[in-house]
């Protein structure tokens, strides 16, 4: 089959690969819809993920598809619930219920949380503790491609459920791009007010046409809290950080209120720090807090929200590539692509 095989710093490469042999409890689908991310490029760029993805791998982490396998050995467990031609969703990873942090209901940061990457290629082989706990039957309504937004938009359930947010607040989104995006479609389903700060005229107008009260373009992103404190007269109940840049995470105490919360949402670069005022954030009483990954639960919610059609792949996927030219995408990607995201044609 053709399959995307990461194999070190921006070097990615679409090979014919053998097809592995099902494990008991496993279950192959075929790949109907698959879609690019920023952590992908983040991957890309830096050549693995300790985590994620060690190269050589097949590559990519968002899909939607059907079963067109499902293990013998595992027929009476958890496969054998699934049968040939099911629509399905399933995210990238599944905790072990087992650590400490599972038991402690904070199966994000799980201590043995198994990944699954694989997304761009023609079919993919799901691990049987991802068949049990994350894979998850589609409706027949419910399109792949909306499908394949379960996995960014379960970490951003998990961010505003993290952030507490509530009907009446005004939550400042810091970044425009496609979690941005799902924040502003979650906190304006809340109830809150919502001001975007970001640059891309094409992305400010997404964030609009999404429900965004008030946009700010904040040009270069220098004298980034000047800019947005002069363009807006609110105070801040929250402020999601969404870009994953330090000086951004810097700037998010500043624009704040008083016993306000901020959620470093956006991962930065491996290695980097950041430097915060410990006067505001003691005398203003803040809650800092950055939210990580998602649960089988914050999963499952997502999906409710697309079937309830809160968020559709018509707002957040506007790009398409066959993955004969997925190494050419991610090069552009990384000169600054401005697609929010891109469709994924694996049989392309």
């Amino acid at each position: 089959m053709k399959a995307a095989v990461l194999h070190g710093k921006e070097d990615v490469r679409v090979e014919d690969i053998e097809p592995p042999a099902l494990k008991p409890g496993e279950a192959r689908l075929r790949i109907e819809a698959a879609l690019t991310c920023g952590t992908d490029l983040k991957v890309f760029k830096r050549g693995y993920h300790a985590k994620m993805i060690v190269p050589p791998a097949v590559f990519g982490h968002e899909l939607a598809g059907i079963v067109s396998e499902v293990s013998d050995a595992g027929r009476a467990g958890q496969a054998g619930e699934w049968q040939l031609g099911d629509r399905a969703v399933v995210a990238n990873s599944a905790p072990c219920g087992q650590c400490y942090h599972c038991r402690a209901g904070q199966e994000n940061i799980c201590d043995d949380l198994q990944f699954l990457n694989g997304a761009y290629a023609e079919f993919i082989v799901v691990p049987a503790r991802i068949v049990r706990k994350n894979m998850l039957r589609l409706k027949p309504e419910t399109s792949f491609r909306d499908a394949a937004l379960v996995e960014p938009l379960a970490c951003v359930v998990q961010g505003v459920e993290d952030s507490k947010l509530r009907p009446g607040q005004h939550v400042l989104v810091l970044g425009a791009g496609p979690i941005g995006l799902m924040f502003v479609v979650l906190a304006k389903q809340l109830g809150c007010e919502v001001t975007v700060a970001g640059r891309r005229a094409a992305r400010l107008e997404v964030a609009r046409r999404v429900g965004a009260d008030h946009v700010i373009d904040i040009g270069d992103g220098h004298t980034l809290v000047t800019k947005i404190r002069e363009a807006s007269k609110a105070h801040f109940d929250a402020v999601i950080e969404a870009v994953g840049v330090p000086e951004v995470w810097e700037a998010s105490v500043h624009l704040v209120r008083k016993g306000g919360t901020v959620n470093f949402f956006g991962g930065c670069p491996a290695g980097t720090t950041v430097t915060l005022d410990t006067t505001v954030i003691h005398y203003s009483d803040l809650t800092l807090l950055a939210s990580f990954h998602h649960t089988p639960r914050t999963i499952r919610r997502a999906l409710e929200f697309i079937e309830k059609g809160v968020i559709r792949a018509a707002e957040f996927v506007d790009g398409e590539c066959p993955l004969s030219r997925l190494p050419q995408l991610f090069q552009s990607m990384t000169a600054g692509n401005r697609v929010v995201k891109t469709l994924v044609n694996v049989r392309g």
